[in-house]
């Protein structure tokens, strides 16, 4: 019995053994490991960055796009080669961009924390801005096109945003009611980011307000010119104004920020905001010379302009502040259909005119030429916005700087046909207009600038109204796949009569032009991909 007792025992206890074997070599299925974890704390496409709390989304878009009879991203034929429809004009410009955006944010005791940029790669045609025309009328340098760009870059903290973003005068679509290009006038436009520090304060139902200190150095410079032109050797003339009436920049150095804000009401009806801005305007010296060539200012891209020995004990005319205001509004749910809108905004400044004329890039001095009547070689409009004129007492003139005022509009009917068409009506407009005595300084500064003769019925006037329409057409056939085609028409509207012979910019020859109202039209298609 006892023999058998320890068989039995002896088998248990080895087919335990072999047991605890085939389980030691059975598979055991590890636990997950999460290398991306999700945030859903601020929207799609954030994840935590591992082993943080604080969350990041990638993002941004490709996009290609040509202009037929403008420059990259439909700028009008409106200045340079194209505004002249010399033979160094391009039919076509195209530009290739991709752009990158990281964006970051942390929850903490303070509010999220929150820090975004992006950096572009551009390709664009060596055409517009890319070429350097030199006095022969030649082509000189062209650059490859290829540009490395910065947009935003800012942090968000506590209700502050540090770095470079929207102004606080902003609009949420900028210079982009409905529209692809970059370059529709009317009202104010930092959608790349300007230099600021800036505070939103949220008071409940849709209802804020934002303060800012903006850096009005890299947009809202237009110039200041100063219609004197003086020698090394003290010899003062009023030649300072090229054949297109524009001169060199007399602005003197940054000196007080542009202070800014706005209130918004943003519901689900819309949204309504009134913005408004200060901005100093200030002349550098009295005594600046212009490079003047056989009585005329040199047309070689604008006169060349700068101190002499006599500027600093020259004097300068008192800095003044202008300023500008803006009111925007936008109709939601309208009855023409699902996700339809319509984006509307008018703005007067006064010695603030990048905040009237808008668009994202600097502000032209508008040149354009067209067929000839009465025996005129060709027609010749042009347009020069200025934040400012002056001329020193010691050239006759009052030595104050006179703001130059301005009006301007933007709007867009968006409407969307189905979940794959959408269309845009669009337009803008902006006036010019100088004072009595600016006039007055002007016009004899162009007559001293320009010696040919004239017509009887010339006469001089600075201002001018500019006028844009467009229609655009979008689908897009799969999520975030965007193909457009914009159709723009733009009109110059200036303020000279007569005719009078003229030294434009080369290769156009010296002789008679008419003054007459401009003309142009653009065709814009795009490809867009944003992920």
């Amino acid at each position: 019995m006892k023999m058998v007792k320890s068989l039995i025992l002896g088998s248990a206890a080895g087919l335990i053994a072999m047991s605890g074997v085939q389980a030691a070599d059975l598979p055991v299925k590890a636990k997950a490991v999460e290398y991306v974890r999700i945030c859903s704390l601020y929207g799609a496409g954030f994840f935590y960055i591992p082993g943080t709390d604080t969350c990041i989304k990638l993002g941004g878009y490709l996009r290609v796009d040509t202009t037929f009879n403008g420059a990259p991203y439909n700028e009008p034929a409106w200045a340079g080669d194209l505004g002249q429809g010399n033979r160094y004009r391009d039919y076509f410009a195209s530009r290739s961009r991709l752009a990158f955006t990281i964006d970051t944010r942390t929850a903490t005791e303070y509010g999220v924390v929150r820090t975004f940029g992006q950096l572009d790669w551009s390709f664009a045609s060596p055409s517009g801005s890319f070429r350097e025309v030199g006095p022969t009328g030649q082509a000189g340098g062209l650059n490859n096109g290829q540009q490395i760009a910065t947009e935003m870059l800012f942090i968000q903290f506590a209700g502050f945003t540090f770095g470079r973003s929207a102004s606080a005068y902003a609009t949420p679509w900028h210079g982009y009611p409905g529209n692809n290009t970059s370059f529709l006038v009317g009202g104010h436009d930092t959608v790349t980011g300007t230099n600021n520090i800036q505070y939103t304060a949220q008071f409940g139902n849709g209802v804020s307000g934002t303060i800012g200190l903006d850096d009005p150095l890299a947009f809202n410079r237009i110039s200041v010119y100063n219609l004197a032109n003086t020698s090394a050797a003290g010899v003062v003339t009023l030649a300072s104004l090229t054949g297109t009436g524009s001169s060199g920049n007399a602005y003197a150095g940054t000196h007080v920020p542009d202070i800014v804000g706005n209130i918004r009401v943003d519901q689900a009806w819309g949204l309504f905001q009134i913005s408004g801005a200060l901005h100093e305007v200030n002349g550098s010296y009295n005594a600046l010379t212009h490079v003047v060539t056989g009585g005329l200012v040199t047309p070689f891209g604008g006169p060349t302009f700068g101190a002499n020995g006599l500027s600093e004990i020259s004097g300068h005319p008192e800095s003044k502040f202008g300023g500008s205001v803006m009111a925007a509004l936008q109709i939601k749910n309208i009855p023409t259909g699902a996700g339809d809108d319509i984006k509307m905004d008018a703005s007067w400044g006064k010695g603030d005119m990048k905040n009237i004329i808008g668009t994202s890039a600097g502000v032209r001095a508008f040149n354009m030429f067209g067929g000839g009547s009465g025996g005129a070689y060709q027609s010749i409009g042009f347009a020069n916005a200025t934040d400012a004129i002056y001329l020193p007492t010691f050239a006759g003139g009052d030595g104050t700087l006179h703001l130059t005022e301005g009006f301007g509009f933007r709007g867009a009917f968006n409407h969307n046909w189905d979940p794959y068409w959408s269309t845009s009506l669009f337009g803008g407009y902006a006036a010019i207009r100088y004072d009595g005595t600016a006039k007055n300084f002007y016009c004899a500064a162009y007559a001293a600038s320009n010696l040919g003769a004239q017509s009887a019925d010339f006469s001089c006037n600075p201002d001018f109204n500019l006028a844009q329409i467009g229609l655009i057409t979008r689908w897009t056939p799969v999520k975030n796949l965007t193909f457009s085609a914009e159709v723009l028409y733009f009109h110059l509207d200036q303020k000279f009569t007569g005719s009078k012979v003229l030294t434009p910019t080369a290769p156009k020859p010296t002789a008679v032009y008419n003054y007459a109202d401009q003309d142009t039209v653009s065709l814009n298609v795009r490809v867009q991909r944003n992920f």
